[in-house]
């Protein structure tokens, strides 16, 4: 049979043939969708710097990250931990999608998408207070290549080797989703064949958590018990967990695929839009509309409807405010069928990552796809009424699934959202 290679809209079909991630969870995507499934929470006392002396005491770090696994341990001390953990995710996506010495075969015709929500600030605090401490002269001369946020984008540039199209994207919250969407465009513009995309950060550091902290942004009320601190969408929430972890893909031209044999086509990329609140620097619009015209536009660009979503992968923070609002937009814009859709959030267990959030939890509704099962919202306990939609509590659910949709929604009003569905040989979505 000859499959069509274009959508309905005459765009060349985007398919995703390689994903890698790193995550509190796991250091593959396997391990991570296991953890998910499994309640298995990334979430503990923070091991980065000392936080005993403060409110915020837990995090989700990605436990026993050694980059001299991935990177040459000269190249690694000049590179900041966001770098680090993309290109290890990056290096198990290429391997995945069976690209020959982790390169595109085209160099040309490859390009890349990284988004960051912060970049290697780790690396301007360490070298200012070297500055402060022991002069100019010990400053490292690596330093501002090593926090610049383009750095991440750099690196896996040229450990794969893409000379065409490049962005780094840096939408708060929205970056990961936002990254792949722009990295959609570049194949379906004609400018790439293949592009590596996706989100990072490793921001689990002291001015980080202070300053969301100060936000009024972090969870307090469990810093005995980490692993129940993140709850999305439950009436007891009372912030988020910044974590830290990267998500990376391979995405490909349907037919770049299918002519170089790609060991495995995981899903498409249907569509996806973003957004501006137009609203507040923190706070979100309360009548959700730059939500809603995110959702919406998502799936006008996917050519789908609000009757094709089966699954909804939540921004869920686990905020008072974003889950309400979110909750709102969903009802907004699918109406009574708002109540039919299982909605879940991996936060729960990962915490929020920020840059990398989006692109970790594109690569998880990829899983649920794959494998028929919708991940649950844990730690949902005591019904919130003002979040009245189905959130998955506390278990996997085995459901029929073709189309889900990934939601981000980030500080300054910055929303994007992504329309995956299962990989068929026709043009219908599933």
């Amino acid at each position: 049979m000859e499959i069509n290679t274009f959508d309905t809209k005459g765009r060349p079909r985007v398919v995703v043939t390689g994903m890698g991630v790193m995550s509190p969870v796991g250091h593959t995507v396997a391990e991570t969708w296991a953890g998910l499934l499994d309640g298995r929470s990334g979430i503990g006392p923070i091991t980065q710097f000392d936080a005993s002396g403060y409110p915020w005491q837990i995090a989700g770090e990605v436990k026993g990250f050694d980059p001299r696994l991935y990177i040459d341990f000269k190249e690694a001390r000049r590179m900041s931990r966001v770098s680090q953990l993309t290109v290890a995710a990056a290096r198990q996506a290429l391997a995945d999608a069976g690209l020959a010495d982790e390169k595109v075969p085209n160099p040309e015709r490859g390009a890349t998408a990284i988004g960051v929500g912060v970049g290697g600030i780790d690396v301007a605090f360490e070298q200012w207070e070297v500055l402060k401490a022991k002069g100019y002269g010990r400053v490292s001369p690596f330093a501002m290549t090593g926090f610049l946020p383009n750095m991440p984008t750099y690196h896996i540039s040229l450990l794969a080797q893409t000379q065409g199209p490049v962005a780094t994207v840096n939408a708060a919250c929205a970056t990961g989703t936002q990254a792949i969407g722009e990295a959609m465009e570049f194949i379906r513009q004609g400018r790439a064949d293949v592009v590596i995309c996706g989100g990072a950060e490793g921001l689990i550091i002291e001015a980080a958590i202070v300053g969301f902290g100060r936000m009024q942004a972090l969870s307090t009320a469990f810093n005995d018990a980490p692993e129940r601190a993140s709850r999305p969408f439950e009436k007891d929430r009372d912030g988020f967990i910044l974590s830290e972890g990267a998500g990376v893909m391979v995405i490909e031209r349907l037919d770049h695929a299918l002519a170089r044999r790609a060991p495995r086509i995981y899903a498409e990329l249907l569509g996806h839009a973003s957004s501006s609140d137009a609203f507040h620097v923190a706070a979100q619009d309360p009548d959700a509309m730059g939500a809603l015209r995110a959702m919406k536009w998502s799936l006008d660009d996917a050519a789908v409807t609000t009757k094709d979503v089966d699954y909804i992968n939540a921004h869920g923070t686990g905020t008072p405010m974003n889950d309400k609002t979110e909750t709102y937009a969903i009802k907004r814009l699918f109406g009574e069928r708002a109540y039919e859709i299982p909605v879940s959030s991996n936060k729960s267990i990962f915490g929020h990552a920020m840059g990398g959030a989006g692109a970790i939890e594109a690569i998880m509704s990829i899983c649920a796809l794959q494998q028929g099962i919708i991940p649950p919202t844990w730690n949902y306990e005591t019904p919130d009424p003002e979040c009245d939609l189905d959130y998955v509590p506390n278990a996997p659910r085995p459901a029929e699934l073709h189309v889900a949709l990934s939601n981000s929604f980030g500080l300054g009003g910055q929303n994007a959202c992504l329309v995956m569905g299962t990989y068929t040989n026709g043009d219908d979505k599933g």
